[in-house]
């Protein structure tokens, strides 16, 4: 689904750059439950994202990270391709971490216990990272802190965690 859009910039807060979407193509995304869509700017990407809902209409939110690369300002015209995502995690599950979770039974039931956004989340901190080397020492890490906090996530100590296995 395709459409010309704008980027507006929310005032009260930080999570403020952000595309709408007419109503009529989030209300065809809704109907098959799919908030989590993958989305073309200006024909580049596709970036994971999420449909989301203010007062007045659907949006999806455009990062900083984003915004930078493609050289986008509040009021820039935008032409938006969008779709379902049907990827399991909302982003692409790198293969150092899906080796991992083959590997480590108890870090895998761990992981799948968690929430469908924490598992993005973790998912996301490993997808991020460019270097299949940093990629694999933050996925141990990860793995490694889902086993000592029997699955409950604590970001400070998993940053620590993390901190360790980058300095091996």
């Amino acid at each position: 689904m395709d459409f010309q859009g704008k980027l507006e910039n929310f005032e009260f807060n930080h999570w403020s750059y952000h595309v709408p979407v007419p109503d009529e193509l989030a209300t065809q995304l809704l109907e098959k439950s799919e908030r989590r869509v993958l989305v073309k700017i200006n024909q580049l990407g596709p970036y994971h994202m999420a449909l989301m809902k203010a007062k007045a209409y659907w949006y999806i939110l455009i990062n900083q990270e984003i915004r930078t690369k493609l050289k986008l300002a509040s009021g820039d015209s935008l032409s938006i391709s969008i779709e379902s995502d049907f990827s399991e995690f909302g982003h692409e599950l790198p293969e150092e971490f899906q080796v991992l979770m083959d590997q480590d039974e108890e870090g895998n039931k761990y992981f799948k216990s968690l929430t469908p956004g924490k598992q993005r989340s973790l998912v996301y901190l490993v997808t991020k990272v460019k270097n299949p080397e940093s990629r694999m020492k933050k996925s141990l890490a990860i793995m490694h802190h889902l086993r000592l906090s029997k699955g409950k996530i604590d970001f400070k100590q998993l940053n620590e965690l993390i901190k360790y296995y980058n300095n091996l």
